[in-house]
């Protein structure tokens, strides 16, 4: 078994399930998305991020740019979310909420993609 294989899809499916966890729940309602797990899911992003330079394949390119989208999602939905709690006058509204949620979900279509990927490459390796 090679351990590096085995970190390299613990992260990419870490991110993967971090971020659909704070995705779930009423989309407007902040109480349903805690600010820690985004937390979470925008950190063991950007490590999936850098795990995956290394790679000089076609394959490898393209799971860096997935990576490279979800960490630009995640990373302005945390700022929207920064801002709205400790500058804007609103605090953390349904809109604001919303939209970063909304960020959220597209980050967690670029990491569905980047497992799918990922399986892909596994299965191609195998045969």
């Amino acid at each position: 078994m090679n351990t590096e294989k085995v970190v390299f899809a613990f992260f990419i499916v870490l991110a993967l399930t971090l971020n659909f966890g704070f995705f779930l729940g009423e989309m407007t309602v902040p109480d349903h998305h805690n600010v820690y797990e985004l937390f979470a899911a925008l950190v063991v992003s950007l490590i999936a991020t850098v795990m995956k330079f290394g790679d000089r394949t076609h394959m490898g390119a393209i799971l860096l740019a997935t990576s490279l989208v979800a960490d630009l999602q995640l990373i302005i939905a945390a700022l929207i979310w920064g801002y709205a709690s400790l500058v804007s006058d609103l605090g953390m509204d349904s809109a604001a909420i919303a939209s970063v949620v909304s960020l959220s979900g597209g980050a967690l279509l670029a990491n569905l993609l980047s497992a799918v990927l990922l399986a892909i490459e596994t299965v191609m390796i195998r045969r």
